[in-house]
């Protein structure tokens, strides 16, 4: 298992306390989350299931390079973490 991890700014929309995860693949974890908490979805993908331009995965304390399949490769262990950029000045 993996443990997804999602920065205080993503949780002030939404209720996604750190999760325990199955998946080998930055997709199937987020899946797997997805799964416990639907409404994760919409902040975290688009429309066609890519990563929106405003969000960073990042495993092991590497951003990942895969923004449209996901197919990063997710240590079983590894820590996961959901950034949502924040814009503004």
């Amino acid at each position: 298992m993996a443990y997804i991890i999602f920065t205080p700014n993503l949780q002030r929309h939404l209720s996604c306390p750190p999760l325990e995860v199955r998946g080998d693949t930055v997709h199937a974890v987020l899946e797997d989350a997805f799964a416990a908490n639907p409404g994760l979805r919409r902040y975290i993908l688009d429309d066609q299931g890519h990563l929106r331009k405003h969000v960073l995965v990042a495993v092991g304390g590497e951003i990942i390079a895969d923004r449209i399949n996901l197919s990063d490769p997710v240590a079983e262990g590894a820590d996961v973490y959901v950034f949502q950029a924040l814009s503004g000045g």
